[in-house]
């Protein structure tokens, strides 16, 4: 009896001891900032990779199963997982996690939004009403929404609290070291005109400077068409852009053909982390990015 009472002590003081906050990220951009928070104090699960398109995910069983266990949902908001999160977070049961209640943080609601339409009606395509939510590509919203992370993770889990503060801060000194570096080195692409697949690059077409000049896509969500595409080409007369942009999870077929026609150069930013081999983390992930765009301007 005693052997089983000890056993059952030992149990559970291993069970206080490892007290992870169990996060589920909705992309690996907020994975990633997780990470570099929490370390070793969380166990994080990210429900998507760079090669898939966040906006388009199917809400699989296997979601559910651990949006049931976890503690935090870090999402990107702003209509980004609008097609599949409410689902998973609906049916998952854990009322911890349900949208206004501290388990669930939206990123957007931590940034200043570029894009927000005049008008949100369908016949204009994919139209996010909060804004364009690809946040993440401006490190300063990173940032902001580092902050607001370790304060919700130290609010959830308050035995961790100092050394989640203590993560971000160690996290927030070397990003605010980085991103003049990443500002400097990017310098020449101040004003360089550029076509992206979708309007994914955003965030960081203003962060760096350059110039937006259209996307491959007719309307937000909408496949590029032979006759938009042609147009574009034909525009690039009068108004040659540099480089045409697109994500891992973009078809290629599209960006190629312009780039051939037009005389352009073609290049694949990871997006986010994982979506080259040489963006393994946030901070490769800009590295990488500023050294593809120099490569591609040329």
């Amino acid at each position: 009896m005693k052997r089983l009472v000890f056993a059952l002590f030992l149990a559970s003081t291993a069970a206080l001891a490892r007290a992870d906050l169990a996060v589920f990220a909705t992309v690996p951009e907020w994975g990633a900032l997780a990470r570099e928070i929490g370390g070793g104090k969380v166990s994080l699960y990210v429900a998507t990779t760079a090669l898939q398109d966040p906006h388009r995910i199917e809400a699989r069983p296997s979601l559910l199963a651990q949006a049931r266990r976890a503690d935090l949902v870090v999402a990107t908001g702003a209509d980004l997982e609008a097609g599949w999160l409410p689902l998973v977070v609906r049916d998952s049961g854990n009322r911890g996690i349900q949208p206004g209640r501290p388990g669930f943080f939206e990123a957007a609601s931590f940034a200043s939004l570029l894009d927000i339409p005049r008008v949100v009606d369908r016949s204009h395509g994919d139209v996010h009403a909060a804004g364009n939510p690809h946040l993440h590509l401006d490190p300063r919203n990173v940032l902001k929404v580092g902050a607001a992370l370790a304060e919700r993770m130290a609010e959830l889990d308050p035995s961790s609290a100092a050394a989640y503060r203590e993560g971000f801060k160690a996290f927030a000194a070397r990003w605010q070291a980085a991103i003049p570096r990443w500002e400097q080195a990017a310098a020449p692409l101040r004003g360089v005109p550029v076509l992206s697949h979708h309007g994914s690059f955003l965030y960081l077409i203003s962060w760096l400077g350059m110039k937006d000049a259209g996307t491959l896509e007719p309307k937000p969500g909408i496949e590029p068409t032979r006759g938009h595409l042609s147009a574009l080409v034909d525009a690039q007369r009068v108004a040659p852009a540099r480089m045409v942009l697109r994500t891992p999870y973009n078809q290629e077929a599209p960006s190629r053909w312009v780039a051939e026609k037009a005389g352009i150069r073609p290049v694949l930013l990871p997006y986010t982390v994982g979506g080259t081999p040489e963006a393994t983390d946030l901070f490769a992930l800009f590295d990488d990015t500023v050294q593809r765009l120099l490569a591609g301007s040329r």
